[in-house]
């Protein structure tokens, strides 16, 4: 179990069914905890873990339950936004698990203004605390209905929840204005890249493939035309039923704080095998990525058609087989 957590427990924390636990990644072992424990997580890769593993899985929070755990995302919006999430549907405790990198010790500071805390136990470069579940107390942290970016719906968490990423629309200025009639939006987050996509002469239909559901369900509301399909996959594994004229994609290079280049390399690689013999690839990425040697193993052309200090723009094409 989580070291924190473990040592909850043992200093007189209880827990009880209905039991929620919300945002766990791959690096929080719940295998003690009973099968009919709820997670919540939308990320795909991450989801599918607890799934195989025999938990009942859900994208997003719906059932009421007695206690929940909510284990600290990155962003302040998102953790507010999970903890008020929490306090709405449980009506025991609520335990708070996260790193100092992820702002426990911010939001400890936030939640102590408002309800009486126990713990806190520090461990392993982060904190675990709990208390009671007070709906009321935390209704202004919950996810604002409508936020937008430029126009599009978003929301907290998300990549580039804020504005328009610089790179996706260093991207979409350098397409042709012909991409053929299947394309594919690899790693689509809300939608701006298939938005613009749409306007291209010719495309009969675009997938669009992105593991976070929360992004997704902003794409589905930004990108509202019959020729788009949502795939909420895992871009690294997933399979078109048909093969694919060009994708087009920005892809992630982190699940954590520490860069991860072989995420983008698996997309490249999940690209190539996607595409038809004579297919493309148009993508960025930030400058000091190393993609150009897996960009070269799987594909027979590669250029860099344009780019700045900060992104560089590949078009690939012949993917090898």
């Amino acid at each position: 179990m989580s070291p924190r957590l473990d040592l909850a427990l043992e200093s007189g924390l209880t827990l009880s069914q209905p039991l929620t636990v919300l945002g766990p990644t791959t690096a929080c072992d719940l295998s003690e905890l009973p099968r009919e424990t709820q997670v919540v997580q939308p990320f795909k890769p991450f989801h599918d873990h607890f799934a195989h593993q025999g938990f009942a899985v859900v994208p997003e929070a719906q059932e009421p339950c007695q206690d929940a755990i909510v284990f600290l995302p990155r962003a302040k919006a998102l953790a507010r936004s999970m903890v008020q999430q929490a306090c709405a549907r449980a009506s025991g405790v609520i335990v708070v698990d996260g790193a100092k990198t992820d702002g426990v010790d911010s939001l400890l500071k936030d939640i102590r203004k408002r309800v009486a805390v126990e713990g806190p136990i520090s461990k392993a470069h982060g904190k675990i605390f709990w208390f009671q579940s007070d709906p009321q107390e935390f209704a202004d942290w919950a996810a604002p209905e409508h936020q937008t970016a430029d126009g599009f719906q978003t929301a907290p968490g998300v990549f580039s929840a804020d504005s328009i990423d610089p790179a996706s629309a260093l991207l979409l200025a350098a397409l042709p204005a012909k991409l053929g009639s299947r394309v594919v939006d690899l790693g689509a987050g809300w939608g701006y890249l298939s938005a613009g996509l749409l306007q291209s002469p010719g495309l009969k239909s675009l997938h669009l493939v992105e593991a976070d559901h929360t992004a997704l369900t902003c794409a589905s509301a930004n990108v509202v035309d019959p020729r788009a399909q949502f795939h909420w996959a895992d871009a690294v594994t997933w399979r078109a039923a048909e093969p694919i004229d060009t994708v087009v994609m920005n892809p992630p290079f982190h699940t954590t704080r520490s860069a991860e280049p072989a995420l983008g390399q698996g997309f490249i690689t999940s690209a190539a095998k996607n595409l038809t013999r004579n297919g493309s690839l148009w993508m960025v990425a930030n400058r000091h990525l190393p993609y150009e040697n897996t960009l070269n193993d799987m594909f027979a052309h590669v250029e860099e058609v344009t780019g700045d200090n900060r992104f560089k723009v590949f078009h690939a094409s012949r993917p090898r087989r």
